[in-house]
């Protein structure tokens, strides 16, 4: 009984949360400058950079799956010593 209203809440949370999400989307870009570049070279593209958080993700990645393998490996050399000690 106690896990209908937690239900309830988590329902209507998912309901209501894209109704007061709307005032943190950003705003459109505005008009373009008034010139430019008459060479027709533009300028350097602007974008977010990929490299600062990347490097770190792939690495803990790959320590919890290093970590996740030895787990494993550890549970099955377990099963393994009460097998023999049987």
């Amino acid at each position: 009984m106690k896990r209908l209203p937690l239900k309830i809440f988590f329902v209507l949370q998912l309901i209501l949360i894209p109704l007061f999400i709307s005032g943190v989307f950003a705003d459109p870009p505005g008009p373009p400058g008034p010139g430019g570049d008459p060479s027709g070279n533009g300028g350097v593209p602007v974008g977010a950079p990929i490299d600062d958080g990347i490097g770190i993700l792939l690495i803990l990645g790959a320590v919890y799956g290093c970590y996740k393998i030895y787990e494993i490996w550890k549970r099955r050399m377990d099963m393994k010593e009460e097998k023999i000690e049987l």
